[in-house]
């Protein structure tokens, strides 16, 4: 079955770290880029970050320097590295890769909150 599963959510407090995954299956992972979304209450989905299939990384400024994007391609698993989180950081997660079609994950809440 083709899809992409994020865990790694959660609360946590201004200043604090999570890591998100993003496990993929039924296709090669290794093929593809993969890319990080984030939506918040009212707000319109933005992109956070990508990882191309050769390692090349972007990130959206208001994250730069905070978020890491990485993948194991032995693992079929991307990740997202937040620190210094901040409470405008709080929203749905979502993992994303172009594949054949379009995959996203089911999301992964993450609350930056004191």
């Amino acid at each position: 079955q083709v899809q992409l599963v994020e865990s790694g959510g959660g609360l946590v407090q201004p200043g604090g770290s999570l890591r998100l995954s993003c496990v993929a299956s039924g296709f090669i992972f290794s093929n593809y880029g993969c890319k990080w979304y984030r939506q918040a209450p009212g707000k319109e989905r933005e992109l956070v970050a990508a990882i191309s299939s050769r390692g090349n990384t972007n990130y959206a400024d208001s994250v730069k320097g905070r978020f890491t994007i990485s993948r194991d391609n032995a693992k079929n698993t991307g990740y997202l590295q937040m620190d210094s989180l901040k409470p405008e950081d709080t929203a749905v997660y979502y993992c994303n890769m172009v594949v054949w079609s379009t995959l996203w994950g089911q999301g992964t809440q993450v609350t930056v909150s004191s």
